[in-house]
């Protein structure tokens, strides 16, 4: 059996925000997640299969006002729980009870290194300003933070760039999310990088990572770790930045949404069960999808054949949003297989 190692809870789909890339569709009308009692017994039947990292996404979590109940409850239990923020709402009073809720760390959006592009982003004047602003309130009272990015044609020249204001903001960690269009993110379909150019950036990465002060993990985008394989690149990661794979979903990270349905990733929407209906145990164990996706001899086209589907596996939500198979090769990896499949 897998071992569960990450969970994203989508606590609420509200949001102050109406980003052009969200996987959510999140607006200000939108509804919360299960009630306070409710999330409590979800976090128990979590904790008969494991005790993963807890992401308690959203929409913007911090719109809930029982967030920090459901934080103390899970750090109770033995849980490690971090809060996914668009960082516009974090003030001084909150970033201290999200330190006493027991919240491990915070992550916050930052998408552009410049301030117009950012809010043109996130369809909000003053988001970016908000959201530094945030990352300093989290120094100031000690709470750890990471900064991530959603990588798009428009901004992948400036990674670089953000990497540094980061490092520069005291941040523990930077986190790059290659775009899927799923949700509201369809529209930037065109938007997604070519196969070369993502091939070059994630080799770029790869060096890059080994000269910076902070961790660097690239999620949505596993072929970064078939390429620190290639380059016998030393892979630097630990506590809740560390990871086993490329693409983690069903396999040991799943997605909670709102209305308790659970998917392997937030980007691959495919039901593989409702707390409604079954328990977290029944549904991790026994769901044909998760099972599929634990069976790498099931995997089609390049992913396949490729001698890295152990390390690599293939964004599997991407091959089911441009190819409509999530077993199938995933479009944008530009590697070619030799052949040796490692099983």
């Amino acid at each position: 059996m897998s071992e569960l190692r990450l969970v994203a809870w989508e606590i609420t789909k509200r949001c102050n925000l109406t980003c052009l890339h969200c996987r959510g569709s999140s607006d200000l009308e939108a509804l919360d997640g299960p009630s306070k009692e409710r999330s409590f017994q979800i976090l128990d039947q979590i904790k008969e299969v494991g005790r993963p990292v807890i992401i308690l996404t959203g929409g913007e979590p911090l719109l809930r006002e029982d967030l920090f109940d459901i934080a103390e409850y899970g750090s109770s239990i033995g849980m490690r729980m971090v809060l996914a923020t668009n960082g516009t709402l974090l003030n001084r009073e909150n970033v201290k009870m999200i330190k006493e809720s027991g919240i491990k760390r915070v992550s916050i959006s930052i998408d552009s290194a410049n301030e117009k592009e950012h809010d043109e982003f996130r369809n909000v004047e003053g988001a970016f300003r908000k959201a530094i602003d945030g990352t300093r309130i989290l120094k100031e009272e000690g709470v750890e933070f990471q900064i991530n990015t959603t990588v798009t044609r428009r901004n992948l020249n400036q990674i670089g760039r953000i990497m540094d204001m980061a490092i520069g903001l005291g941040a523990a960690a930077y986190h790059i999310f290659l775009l899927v269009p799923t949700g509201r993110g369809r529209m930037l379909s065109k938007e997604v990088v070519e196969k070369e150019e993502y091939e070059k950036f994630l080799l770029w990465l790869s060096k890059k990572s080994q000269s910076i002060p902070i961790h660097i993990k690239p999620t949505c985008s596993p072929q970064y770790y078939r390429i620190l394989r290639q380059k016998k690149i030393e892979f630097k990661g630990h506590g809740l930045d560390s990871v086993t794979r490329g693409c983690l979903g069903g396999i040991s990270f799943c997605f909670i949404s709102s209305d308790e349905k659970i998917q392997p990733c937030g980007y691959l929407e495919i039901e593989c069960g409702n707390l409604k209906e079954k328990s977290f145990k029944e549904i991790w164990e026994s769901s044909p999808i998760f099972n599929s996706l634990r069976n790498f001899s099931l995997y089609k086209g390049k992913c396949g054949r490729c001698e890295y589907i152990r390390f690599c596996g293939g964004c599997r939500a991407r091959a089911y949003e441009i190819k409509g198979d999530y077993l199938e090769e995933d479009p944008i990896c530009y590697y070619e297989p030799k052949g040796n499949r490692q099983n």
